[in-house]
């Protein structure tokens, strides 16, 4: 997978302005035709890496395309009360993941 942004990176959303840090890559869009046809307006490619987007100061989360994104500017700490279910440290740059049990 060629993802420009990781796992912990805080981003920022072009377009709307949001700031947020990254909470999985998928290589290519993984949710349905339907979501795509209503809420993807754009019509960004399906075939480049989308982003999960934990966002600051709100309690949702978004599925955004790569093109959408740029690294954030601001790497101050995020607000989001899923923060603590996928990272475990902030190091003053970024975000790291909370280790899994295999």
């Amino acid at each position: 997978m060629d993802a420009r942004f990781f796992v912990g990176q805080i981003v920022a959303h072009h377009r709307f302005g949001y700031r947020g840090v990254v909470a999985g890559v998928d290589p290519c869009f993984s949710l349905t035709e339907e979501w795509y046809e209503e809420v993807a307006r754009s019509r960004p490619p399906k075939d480049r890496p989308w982003y999960h987007v934990l966002v600051d100061g709100a309690m949702h989360t978004t599925y955004v395309a790569e093109r959408h994104l740029d690294a954030s500017e601001d790497v101050s700490q995020i607000d989001h009360p899923l923060l603590g279910a996928h990272f475990d440290r902030f190091d003053g740059k970024r975000y790291h993941a909370t280790a899994r049990p295999h």
